[in-house]
């Protein structure tokens, strides 16, 4: 499937290849702090009678929290082997079940999303800037939030001269040979982890925050780390930016979690 956005596929990050990984670690403990995060960020313990959308589902995992909590589900993502883990976890845990779909989408084709109905919760969780085509995606996720309904998001922080430099290094990452990504990856991990095992041995409490990190994420560290080097394209958007975006579409904000000048996604929960 080809977009039109001056991105080419080879430059593209392959997030569903990722995906596989947490798939063969994924635990009982994870889909239950899965299912805790989804119930705490939308107020709704219990999602019966409420259909949900899952723009970008790449592993699944939320898709099936979204599921057990009682909601009628559509999953799609861009990604064939994205939409490969999400049918898998459909079908290891609900085969058979006509309340929760999967396919292929994308949110950027207008014609696809013209043949979906409106949901009482769409949800898109560090999707939308990997698009190539963020504030068309956000014009094209409004038309599918039902009057009433929530919108769950999560956009990458604009930090600047760091996400610029950030985006020239997905990019080469992702050009690279794959035999020789490691040159890059390995000096980014470092980067990214090295002041936090520092600070947890000065605590005397090593690898602490490498342990307990799955909790926030549903992924290893290390699978994150990956995944975010390799995220691309890649936009990223000031909170003010998204709010102004959602405001003046008659949407109100619900919850917010930003992360200040750090790295990171900003996360949104609007009712429209």
């Amino acid at each position: 499937m080809e977009r039109n956005d001056g991105v080419s596929m080879e430059e593209r990050f392959e997030f569903g290849e990722n995906w596989k990984k947490l798939l063969g670690v994924l635990s009982k403990e994870r889909i239950a702090e899965a299912e805790k995060s989804l119930a705490d960020w939308l107020g709704m313990s219990d999602l019966t009678g409420k259909s949900f959308l899952d723009i970008g589902s790449g592993s699944g995992l939320f898709s099936l929290a979204a599921r057990n909590l009682g909601a009628e589900v559509l999953s799609f993502d861009y990604d064939p082997e994205s939409v490969a883990c999400t049918n898998y976890l459909k079908e290891k845990f609900f085969a058979g079940d006509d309340k929760w779909k999967v396919g292929i989408g994308d949110v950027l084709n207008k014609e696809y999303l013209s043949c979906l109905d409106k949901f009482d919760i769409v949800y898109s969780w560090g999707v939308l800037h990997h698009t190539g085509n963020m504030y068309q995606s956000f014009e094209n996720v409004d038309k599918l939030v039902a009057d009433n309904g929530k919108l769950f998001i999560a956009i990458y922080n604009d930090q600047g001269r760091h996400s610029r430099q950030w985006r020239k290094i997905k990019r080469s990452y992702n050009r690279c040979p794959k035999a020789l990504r490691f040159l890059i990856l390995f000096p980014c991990f470092v980067k990214l982890w090295f002041p936090t095992f520092a600070y947890d041995f000065l605590k005397r409490r090593p690898f602490a925050t490498w342990k307990t990190y799955v909790k926030n994420r549903g992924m290893s560290p290390w699978r994150d780390v990956v995944d975010w080097v390799g995220g691309y394209p890649f936009e990223v958007a000031k909170p003010e930016e998204v709010f102004d975006f959602f405001h003046d579409r008659g949407y109100i904000l619900d919850r917010l979690k930003t992360e200040g000048k750090g790295l990171g996604c900003n996360q949104f929960v609007f009712q429209k």
